[in-house]
């Protein structure tokens, strides 16, 4: 699974890494998105997605904010968000909660890498396990493009033109661990090539099997492991250290 994640890289950056061709800086810059080495469930992300203008027929490429949490759009209430940060590759396509953005509104999500906990126990066998945090992220530095859904969930106590009115959360896709990550995780977020990307952008393949077709991890090898400081897993914590070697003095920090 994965439940936290860095994301650092500048807004213009992504714009020309991913070929984004529509983006407002009031929007994704700050005050509403700043760089973070530890983004929680509920917090805002940026996400590459394709949209169809009113009015035109080909869709342009966005870079858009959104919230990471996917809200479906029967749902009587955000506050589901919190449970469905991850969609799994296997079942997304019949899932009454992803099904609908799995055919048409998937996105990707830009990060430097995510968090995992591994638990091991003591090495005398006795007293409470300890949960040892990694970072994951590509050996060669460049952003990992996460597999998303998003979903627009309509707030009808406001006004339909209400800037509070629509909520549009996303969901991370995953799928089982390859071997290096495995003894931390069985499970992964699934990550896409730039060859996929346009085909898994495209909101006019609505065939889910098509679509399914997509939900290949590329092959193993792209990724590393990085034992950090247990400091990741307090939420309050979060500076560009997070992502750094644990040391001797690092690991005893605690949650």
């Amino acid at each position: 699974m994965c439940g936290r994640f860095a994301a650092s890289t500048k807004p213009e950056d992504i714009v020309e890494l991913f070929d984004v061709t529509q983006w407002d800086p009031a929007e994704t810059l700050a005050p509403r998105w700043t760089p973070s080495w530890n983004v929680a469930p509920t917090a805002p992300v940026l996400a590459v997605l394709e949209r169809v203008p009113k009015g035109e027929s080909t869709p342009v490429r966005q870079l858009r904010q959104l919230r990471w949490g996917l809200v479906p759009a029967w749902s009587k209430s955000p506050e589901t968000a919190v449970k469905m940060i991850n969609a799994r590759a296997d079942t997304v396509h019949e899932k009454p909660s992803y099904r609908q953005a799995f055919a048409s509104r998937r996105c990707l999500l830009p990060v430097d890498g995510y968090y995992e906990w591994q638990t091991i126990a003591s090495a005398t066998g006795k007293g409470k396990p300890r949960k040892q945090p990694f970072f994951v992220s590509r050996v060669d530095g460049a952003p990992l493009a996460l597999a998303g859904l998003y979903e627009f969930w309509r707030d009808r106590s406001y006004p339909a033109d209400h800037p509070a009115a629509w909520l549009v959360t996303c969901s991370i896709v995953t799928t089982e661990a390859e071997p290096l990550l495995a003894p931390v995780h069985e499970r992964m977020p699934l990550f896409l090539q730039p060859e996929s990307f346009a085909d898994w952008l495209d909101p006019g393949l609505d065939d889910p099997e098509q679509a399914r077709s997509l939900l290949v991890a590329p092959q193993p090898g792209l990724l590393g492991l990085t034992p950090v400081s247990a400091a990741v897993g307090n939420i309050r914590n979060n500076h560009p250290g997070l992502t750094a070697p644990a040391t001797a003095e690092t690991e005893g920090a605690l949650f």
